[in-house]
């Protein structure tokens, strides 16, 4: 393994991994003494399988806790939903999976379709600085888009408790919360997919391609898929070859 790449990813010792708490596909568990397991968790530990060294979890709440963290040294590597805003700090790989993104709308919707859904009057209820909530705030133009901190839980409590017209989530954590809600629909399609990726500061360009050519080869060997199905996953799949 190159100095440099070592002096980059590990320059305490430990491969110190930045995972996303607050995504239940990618961190599904915890092991004996509390520290995160789940796709997420197996990925960063690979990497640091690869490199030599051991790997130290620092765990956040939610996403955006830890690409504000980036550039500052707490981390390492980072595991999260690659997006251009948090691309300005972080240079990310291609996506290792990939998770759809979608609407619910309550019992008696006229919403049906996915053109109807960005209109006057609408309000787009989203969990503030999640990647797909990330993709909303640039692309949402006629609706009003209501943004939660706190998660998921507290962005589709608001959704319940102020009766507004969509709520924006993952389509898998969308099928629970629609069995809450006898007679809500979740809407066919998609309007993006969260591409989650591993991320390192922009400084670590030997580092940079380290990661890169480490994820592709963990698609193409079927590493990634084997993670999915070690952690019985649904609603994840391996992201596209880059």
């Amino acid at each position: 393994m190159s100095p440099e790449i070592l002096a980059q990813l590990a320059p305490t010792g430990v491969l110190r991994a930045g995972i996303n708490m607050g995504n239940f596909l990618l961190v599904t568990g915890r092991s004996a003494d509390g520290g995160p397991e789940g796709v997420s968790p197996s990925m960063a530990r690979a990497i640091a399988d690869k490199l030599g060294v051991k790997v130290q979890y620092v765990p956040y709440a939610r996403p955006s806790e830890l690409a504000d963290a980036a550039g500052t040294g707490a981390w390492d590597i980072g595991l999260i939903g690659a997006e251009p805003q948090r691309a300005e700090k972080i240079a990310f790989t291609a996506a290792y999976c990939e998770i759809e993104a979608t609407y619910l709308v309550p019992p008696g919707s006229p919403i049906t379709a996915m053109d109807q859904v960005d209109q006057p009057g609408n309000r787009i209820v989203s969990s503030a600085g999640a990647a797909y909530t990330l993709w909303l705030e640039r692309n949402i133009r006629r609706a009003e888009l209501v943004l939660v901190p706190g998660g998921g839980g507290a962005a589709f409590k608001t959704f319940l408790d102020q009766k507004q017209e969509v709520y924006a989530g993952l389509r898998p954590g969308l099928l629970t919360d629609v069995e809450t809600l006898p007679g809500a629909r979740i809407l066919e399609g998609q309007f993006m997919a969260v591409q989650q990726a591993i991320g390192t500061a922009r400084a670590n360009v030997a580092a940079a391609a380290f990661l890169a050519d480490f994820v592709e080869e963990a698609k193409r060997s079927g590493l990634v898929a084997r993670f999915i199905a070690q952690h019985k996953v649904r609603g994840l799949s391996v992201a596209p070859g880059a």
